[in-house]
C-alpha cells in the first residue's frame, strides 16, 4: 500500500511537471508576449524585445534575431523630469521599454527612468495585425516634487526585420518571391521610417508630439508574396483609407498622357483631342494656367467668358472622344497677384522666420532694425520679403551683427499698402517658394481647406478623373506630415475621388493618393536618352519595389532649329501668360522617333506610361510628327494589349541596348534590337537591325526632306515605306538614289552589318 502511494505521488508530481513545462515552453520561457493570426507570429519578451516574427506557411524567421532591439521608445528633447534633468546632459535622451505585458487586447509599456506607461490596442484579423497607440498614463513617484513631463517623439513598434531583395522604401515593405513584411500607417498622424542595418532594416513606426501623441496607428503584414496587395487593400477598407490599390489594379492606370501647354479653350480642345488619338493617347491632362490666371483663387483667364462652364465644355469634349481628363493643379500655395497675396496679404501665408522690431518703423524707413539675428534668411532674388501686419517690404541684405538690421528696404511692394508699426512688433519672413513665384501657405491655418474646396469643385463639376499634385513639397515642417496633409485635405474635399493621382514627391501615407511615382521635368533632346537612364529608369528600379510604376515623363515636344525654351508659362507676367522665348544662335535636333522608341520601350519594360507634353504649335511644325506618334501609338498599343512576355520585358530593361517596335506585313508587332550607325548630331538618322537573318536599316531625316546616294547597286537592296510596303526603285549596279524625309526601311542583300554600316558612313545627301 505504501508503494502504491509512493508510485501514484511521483507520477502526480512528474504529471505536473510535465504540464508545467509544457506551458512554460509555449509561453516563450513563461513570460514572452506572443501576437498572432492566422498568417504569422510575433513575439516579445517581457521587457518589451521584439523577439520572433515568424511567416507561418513557410516557417521563415523575419527577424534578425540576436538584434536585442526594443519595440518602443520614447524621446524627450531634453531630459524634463526633476531628476531625469540632473542626471543626464541636457541633449535628446530615449528611453526604451524595460517592462511589457498583455493585457487582453491591450499591450501596456513601460520605460525606464520615467513615469510613463504607453496603452497600445491590438486588431487582430487575419490580413494584419493593426497597433494603435491610445494613450500614455503618467504615474507620479510620490518621492519628490513631480510635474508631467512632455514627450517629443515616439515609436510604438519597430521590428529588426532581415533583408530580403526588395525594399520598398515608399511603401515601407520588405520581400522576395515568397515572403512580404510591410509596417504600414494606418492614418496620417504615424511618422513610418526605416533604418539601414547590415543584413537587416528596422521597420518603424511612431509619431511626433508637435503632430498628434495618441490614438496613432499602424498595421504590421507578414504574408505570401502574392497576397500582400490584397493585405493591403484590407486595410485601406478597414481604416477608410484612400484606395491606392484598386487604383493600381484598375484598367486605365498603365495608359499615357498628352499634356497640352498654352490657352486651353473651347475652340482648340479639338486640335488637341486629335494630337492624343493619333499618337494612341487615352489621357489629356489639363494644366491649370491654361484656364486661370492665379492660383489660390483660380481666377479665370478672359478666354473664360463663361468660367466654368467653359472649363466643362472642355473635359466633356475629352471625355465624348473616350478619353480621360485629367487635372495638373498647384494647391498648397498661391501665386503673388492673387488675392491671398495682394493688396493686403492673408494671415494665413506661411511665414518662415519671426522677427521683432527694436525700433518703431516709419512710412519712409528702408531700414528695418530687430531684435533677432537674420543670419540665415534667403538672399536669393525674388525670395528677400517680409510681412508686417498686411505690408510687403523687400529687402537687399542685412546685417549679422548688432545692431541687426535689414538694409535698402522696398514698403509696400506687389501692391500693398505702407503703414508705420511701433517698437515690438512682430512680423515674419514671407515663405516665398524656389521658383520663385508662389507664396506658400500655413498648414496649420484652414486656408488649405478652404482652397481644397475651390479645387474640388473644379474636379467633381468638371469631371477630371485624375490628378497631378504639382509643388507637393511646398509645405511647411514637419515636411513627413504636412506633405500627406495637404494632399489629403483636398482629396477628401473630392467627391468623386480621382482614379489614379501623381505629385512631385512622395510621402509613405500618400502612397494611397499617389498611385504612380512622379515624373522628372523636361530635358533636351540631346541629352534625352542619357536623362531616361539616369532618372526615370533609376527611380523605377526603386519604386518598382513599392508595387507601383512611374510616369516616363515629362517628354517637352521640341521642333528641330532653333533652341526654344520648354513650352511652360512664363511666371514672371503679371497676367501669367503662355511664352515660348527663343536661346539665340542654339540649335537643336529636336524630338526624334528614336528618342521616344527610347523612352517608351524602357516604360513599357516596367509597366509604367509616359507624358507628352507641347502645344498644337509645336506639333504642327515638327516635320517627324507623323512618325512620332506613330512610335508612340505602337506602344500604348502594346501595354494595351500586354502583348509583352516577361522575357521580352526583362530584355527591355537592358539600358545600353535600344529596340524598335515594328509591325510586319500581317499587322504583327516584331520587338527587335536596334542601333544607332550615323553621328549623333547628322540630319539623317539611321539603325541597324537583323530581321529573317538579313540586315535592315530604319533610317530618317531630322527635319526635312531630300534625296541620298548609297555606294551600292539597287539590285542588292529593297526599300520600304512600311514592312511589308515596298517602294520601287530604278535598277543600278553601283549606287543609289534614294528619298530621304519620313521613316523608311531597307532591306539589304548583304551577309555582313558591317558592310552596311560602313555604306552609311559614306553617304551622301543630295537636297
Amino acid at each position: 500500500m505504501l508503494k502504491f502511494k509512493f508510485y501514484f505521488i511521483s507520477s502526480f508530481i512528474f504529471l505536473i511537471i510535465v504540464f508545467v513545462y509544457f506551458i512554460y515552453a509555449n509561453s516563450g520561457n513563461g513570460s514572452d508576449i506572443i501576437i498572432e493570426n492566422s498568417q504569422f507570429k510575433l513575439v516579445f519578451t517581457q521587457n518589451g524585445i521584439s523577439k520572433s516574427l515568424i511567416h507561418k506557411k513557410s516557417g521563415r524567421e523575419c527577424l534578425k534575431t540576436g538584434a536585442n532591439l526594443p519595440a518602443f521608445s520614447i524621446t524627450q528633447d531634453m531630459p524634463y523630469d526633476n531628476e531625469n534633468k540632473l542626471t543626464y546632459p541636457a541633449k535628446p535622451i530615449t528611453f526604451y521599454s524595460d517592462s511589457l505585458y498583455r493585457d487582453g487586447n491591450k499591450l501596456i509599456v513601460s520605460f525606464g527612468h520615467t513615469s510613463y506607461q504607453a496603452v497600445i490596442k491590438l486588431k487582430i484579423t487575419d490580413f494584419y495585425i493593426g497597433f494603435k497607440l491610445k494613450e500614455f498614463r503618467y504615474k507620479v513617484k510620490k518621492i519628490g516634487i513631480k510635474r508631467k513631463t512632455p514627450i517629443d517623439r515616439f515609436t510604438f513598434l519597430q521590428l529588426p526585420i532581415k533583408d530580403r531583395k526588395h525594399f520598398g522604401e515608399w511603401l515601407n515593405v520588405i520581400w522576395d518571391n515568397k515572403v512580404a513584411v510591410n509596417l504600414l500607417a494606418t492614418d496620417i498622424y504615424c511618422r513610418i521610417d526605416a533604418q539601414k542595418r547590415k543584413g537587416y532594416k528596422i521597420l518603424q513606426a511612431g509619431g511626433e508630439n508637435k503632430v498628434r501623441l495618441t490614438n496613432v496607428g499602424a498595421a504590421l503584414i507578414v504574408t505570401d508574396r502574392n497576397k500582400i496587395l490584397d493585405c493591403i487593400d484590407k486595410v485601406e477598407h478597414d481604416y477608410n483609407l484612400p484606395l491606392g490599390v484598386q487604383s493600381r489594379k484598375n484598367k486605365v492606370y498603365k495608359n499615357s498622357t498628352l499634356s497640352p501647354r498654352g490657352i486651353i479653350t473651347t475652340k482648340n480642345i479639338d486640335e488637341y483631342i486629335a494630337v492624343a488619338k493619333k499618337s494612341g493617347l487615352k489621357q489629356i491632362l489639363i494644366y491649370y494656367p491654361s484656364f486661370a490666371t492665379t492660383t489660390g483663387h483660380f481666377n479665370w483667364r478672359p478666354e473664360y467668358p463663361n468660367g466654368i462652364d467653359d472649363l466643362k465644355i472642355i473635359t466633356g469634349k475629352i471625355v465624348d472622344a473616350g478619353l480621360l481628363p485629367g487635372l495638373h493643379i498647384h494647391y498648397n500655395k498661391a501665386t503673388f497677384t492673387d488675392s491671398y497675396v495682394t493688396p493686403a496679404p492673408d494671415g494665413r501665408l506661411n511665414i518662415r522666420r519671426t522677427f521683432t522690431l527694436r525700433n518703431e518703423v516709419t512710412k519712409n524707413s528702408t531700414t528695418i532694425t530687430v531684435e533677432e539675428n537674420p543670419y540665415g534668411c534667403t538672399l536669393q532674388d525674388g525670395r528677400r520679403i517680409l510681412k508686417i501686419g498686411t505690408e510687403l517690404i523687400s529687402y537687399e541684405k542685412y546685417t549679422t551683427e548688432p545692431p541687426y538690421q535689414f538694409l535698402n528696404c522696398k514698403r509696400g511692394i506687389k501692391n500693398t499698402k505702407v503703414c508705420e508699426y511701433k517698437r515690438t512688433t512682430q512680423f515674419g519672413l514671407l515663405d516665398v517658394d524656389t521658383w520663385p513665384v508662389f507664396v506658400r501657405f500655413n498648414q496649420d491655418t484652414d486656408i488649405q481647406e478652404e482652397v481644397a474646396k475651390r479645387i474640388a469643385k473644379l474636379v467633381d463639376e468638371c469631371g477630371f478623373r485624375f490628378i497631378y499634385f504639382d509643388g507637393a513639397e511646398d509645405v511647411n515642417r514637419p515636411y513627413w506630415y504636412n506633405i500627406t496633409k495637404a494632399q489629403l485635405t483636398l482629396y477628401n474635399a473630392i467627391k468623386n475621388k480621382p482614379i489614379f493621382s501623381e505629385g512631385a514627391i512622395k510621402t509613405h501615407f500618400g502612397w494611397h493618393i499617389l498611385t504612380r511615382g512622379n515624373a522628372f521635368d523636361t530635358f533636351e533632346p540631346e541629352d534625352i536618352k542619357k536623362a531616361t537612364r539616369m532618372y526615370p529608369i533609376k527611380e523605377i528600379k526603386l519604386i518598382s519595389n513599392d508595387f507601383s510604376s512611374i510616369n516616363f515623363g515629362w517628354n517637352n515636344y521640341v521642333v528641330p532649329g532653333i533652341k526654344t525654351k520648354r513650352s511652360d508659362v512664363n511666371y514672371k507676367s503679371p497676367k501669367m501668360k503662355w511664352s515660348t522665348p527663343i536661346i539665340e544662335n542654339e540649335t537643336t535636333i529636336g524630338l526624334q522617333p528614336d528618342m521616344l522608341e527610347y523612352i517608351t520601350s524602357r516604360a513599357a519594360a516596367w509597366n509604367s506610361p509616359i507624358c507628352l507634353v507641347g502645344t498644337i504649335d509645336v506639333f504642327k511644325k515638327h516635320p517627324r510628327t507623323k512618325d512620332n506618334f506613330e512610335v508612340i501609338r505602337r506602344w500604348e498599343l502594346v501595354r494595351e494589349t500586354n502583348y509583352l512576355s516577361q522575357k521580352q520585358k526583362e530584355m527591355l530593361k537592358n539600358e545600353s541596348q535600344e529596340h524598335i517596335l515594328l509591325i510586319n506585313g500581317k499587322g504583327e508587332f516584331e520587338l527587335l534590337p536596334y542601333k544607332q550607325i550615323t553621328e549623333e548630331n547628322s540630319i539623317i538618322r539611321a539603325f541597324i537591325f537583323n530581321r529573317k537573318n538579313k540586315p535592315w536599316v530604319v533610317y530618317w531625316h531630322i527635319s526635312g526632306n531630300g534625296k541620298i546616294k548609297l555606294p551600292i547597286g539597287s539590285n542588292k537592296m529593297h526599300l520600304f515605306k512600311n514592312i511589308g510596303e515596298e517602294i520601287s526603285l530604278e535598277y543600278s549596279t553601283d549606287e543609289t538614289v534614294i528619298p530621304v524625309g519620313d521613316r523608311k526601311y531597307i532591306q539589304f542583300e548583304l551577309d555582313d552589318d558591317e558592310e552596311v554600316i560602313d555604306l552609311f558612313s559614306k553617304i551622301e545627301f543630295m537636297q
